[in-house]
């Protein structure tokens, strides 16, 4: 076994990409090896702000031997009518670099063929190991590579030098002599940038960490990830706060330093006015801060910052957080006071200066719209209308504030925050914020009433209207994230538990297009859109796709409805009646699908066999017992009476003949088939099982 070693040095690498390099560098590597038949025993990637690193532990120190076999032309084809080699045959030893007496004949399935075996020797992994570097590096996600000097090497940022490293047990491993964008490597990294400039000459692969730890480089992510947090949370106790670690920021920290020291800083209590999001904001976004809150989650005058460097007056780090910040707080402060000064409603008539969309109008066109869908979507749930319609008139007015202008993310928070100072009604200040609710997969949906109205008002306008106009996504295009909308939709129609038919609200939603379009625009593909994400929202959830497409094959349009089956068919499949009545199903579906006019009733006196009586009584039965459950609702529980129709089913195809030559005969036995698989078609199509 061996153990390799290489390090890309680099200048400081963009930090909100790092891990993603890391993990695509590592990735790479280890498929390398594996092409190469090679695999290591353990692998140690390391990520600092100036290096790419992997330790790969217990390699093979070399390929396995193996029989290398190329096929030719079949043996029909390989000689002439004299029985001689022909053209083709002797081209294809010429090609292989051997006579033709040295191929091989094989037999397969599909005849005799020519072949070619050699044995090759396994080459060194150290030999194999720069250019699958070279592979991995050649694959990195970077979107534009730069070039420095005068060389025509092309990486994320200027290299300045490569470890490569093989240790087979050696006192100090040996260098693998290669040149990899354009630097011949070597053995020396170089560690904190101020605490050791000097070159630092590595020993071996399993001594690389250690010693730039006595460097001042905390090479592993995940170890100089959680020092930070631990460190952040320990002084964060000591002021008396709770650090906020959006997990997010704290990858970008962690890819911004190679030696992580807290510092905590404090502002003026005077900003405590502005409202806490736009103060968390600039702190997190702009000058990559720690915000502090305390036990009841009200901000604190106090942040925490990670230096990269052990400084021997800490006050001159903090004193220089604190200034840098200042400015950008009393620009907040100075916004929030502005836009104080000017009704959210007053700015209503703005709005018909923000297009939307070319076709679709501006942001006021969009809100009318959103109002008349949020009334009827209110007047459905028994919800308030008048509050519904005001908070989708009032919706997008923040944008126009000074402060969402500035701080585009605080959009809908600071729509909250204003029309609470305007005193508008506490739902519909709530609303302006939650009308944004679920903004990622995972995230919390509204709480209000009218919140939900407002989201799916929202979303449904977009949609129907984006579709409308023909400009659906196309591959990795969502210029108007219609994925995210139309998950946002499901969830809040699902895990709210809102009984609204999805193809009623889009057609309500095109009725409001009309006018700005000229015509009412079709939504069936909006709808099969919207309905289709279900496979992708499901499958975070372990239920299987075929299990989605039971019961997408019915078309329900309802997506609590739609839920309700789904989990339903999902508690049915664990039952051991489910795969012999899946069987029948699907057995009665390819017999019902080649008959052009199924019959209707099924006639009694018909019956000849006692399995045709037994299964007719059982189906009667069962008709009054699952009705009253398909209409509350009740899917799983009438699955489980169903599968009380096993037994006669089985019996049933056991003793008769269906496609009986007396056609009165057949057609009755048609119909009892049907009729029971109705039954089960109230719930999904079972045969897809």
């Amino acid at each position: 076994m061996i153990d390799l070693l290489v390090e890309i040095g680099t200048e400081e690498l963009p930090p909100k990409a790092l891990k993603k390099l890391s993990d695509a560098f590592t990735d790479g590597i280890v498929a390398g090896l594996q092409d190469a038949g090679l695999q290591a025993a353990e692998v140690s990637p390391y990520a600092a702000p100036r290096r790419l690193a992997v330790w790969l532990k217990g390699v093979p120190v070399q390929q396995e031997d193996q029989v290398i076999e190329r096929k030719g032309p079949a043996v029909a084809a390989a000689y002439d009518k004299d029985g001689n080699p022909s053209k083709a045959a002797q081209g294809f030893a010429r090609s292989c670099g051997v006579e033709f007496s040295a191929l091989q004949q094989v037999e397969t399935d599909k005849g005799a063929w020519l072949v070619f075996r050699q044995q090759q020797q396994g080459q060194q992994t150290a030999d194999l190991f720069p250019a699958i570097v070279e592979k991995s590096l050649a694959g990195l996600p970077i979107p534009k590579r730069m070039r420095w000097g005068s060389g025509t090497a092309e990486f994320v940022r200027p290299v300045h030098w490569i470890v490569m490293l093989a240790d087979d047990s050696f006192v100090d491993a040996r260098v693998i002599d290669a040149e990899i964008l354009s630097i011949r490597t070597g053995r020396h990294s170089y560690g904190h940038r101020f605490h050791a400039p000097a070159p630092l000459e590595i020993a071996k692969p399993s001594t690389y960490a250690e010693q730039l730890g006595e460097a001042y480089v905390i090479a592993r992510f995940a170890a100089r990830r959680e020092m930070i947090r631990s460190k952040v949370e320990a002084l964060a106790a000591e002021l008396g706060g709770k650090a906020i670690m959006p997990e997010e920021l704290l990858d970008e920290v962690t890819a911004l330093v190679e030696w992580p020291v807290p510092v905590a800083g404090r502002f003026e209590e005077r900003f405590l006015d502005v409202p806490q999001e736009a103060l968390i904001s600039t702190m997190q976004d702009n000058q990559k801060y720690f915000a502090l809150v305390d036990a009841d989650g009200k901000l604190m005058p106090n942040f925490i910052t990670i230096a990269n460097i052990e400084s021997s007056d800490v006050s001159q780090i903090s004193s220089g957080n604190e200034r840098v910040i200042r400015p950008r707080f009393s620009d907040a402060e100075f916004f929030w006071t502005q836009d104080k000064k000017t009704p959210l409603e007053s700015r209503r008539e703005q709005l018909k200066n923000m297009v939307f969309q070319q076709k679709l109008g501006t942001l006021y066109d969009k809100s009318g719209r959103v109002a008349q869908l949020a009334a009827y979507i209110a007047n459905q749930l028994g919800a308030d209308e008048t509050l519904a319609t005001r908070a989708a008139e009032l919706g997008k007015c923040d944008l126009v504030t000074s402060m969402v202008f500035e701080f585009t993310e605080l959009q809908g928070t600071m729509g909250r925050y204003y029309a609470q100072h305007d005193g508008e009604a506490a739902e519909v200040a709530t609303a302006m914020e939650e009308q944004y609710m679920p903004r990622f997969a995972g995230d919390e949906l509204p709480a209000t009433a009218t919140g939900r109205i407002l989201a799916l008002a929202e979303r449904l306008d977009t949609l129907a209207g984006i579709f409308g106009i023909g400009q659906k996504p196309t591959g990795a295009k969502d210029p108007f994230a219609l994925r995210r909308a139309a998950l946002g939709v499901l969830r809040i129609l699902i895990e709210l538990q809102l009984p609204l038919d999805l193809a009623d609200l889009l057609d309500k939603a095109a009725d409001g297009l009309t006018a700005q379009l000229g015509k009412k625009p079709d939504t069936q593909e909006a709808l099969d859109y919207i309905l289709d994400r279900l496979k992708a929202y499901y499958q975070e959830q372990g239920i299987g796709a075929e299990l989605v497409e039971a019961v997408a094959s019915l078309k329900p349009s309802q997506p609590l409805d739609f839920d309700r089956r789904v989990k339903a068919v999902a508690a049915f499949r664990q039952l051991t009646a489910a795969e012999s009545l899946a069987a029948a199903n699907k057995r009665i579906s390819n017999i019902l699908k080649k008959i052009d006019k199924l019959p209707d009733t099924v006639n009694a006196d018909l019956f000849q066999v006692e399995a045709e009586k037994a299964l007719a009584e059982a189906v009667q039965v069962q008709q009054s017992k699952v009705t009253p459950l398909f209409v509350a609702g009740e899917y799983e529980a009438a699955l489980l009476s169903l599968t009380e129709l096993r037994e006669p089913v089985d019996k049933f195809f056991d003793d008769v003949m269906v496609m009986a030559d007396d056609e009165a005969l057949k057609n009755n036995r048609l119909a009892l088939l049907n009729q029971m698989r109705g039954l089960f078609l109230r719930v999904a199509d079972l045969s897809v099982l």
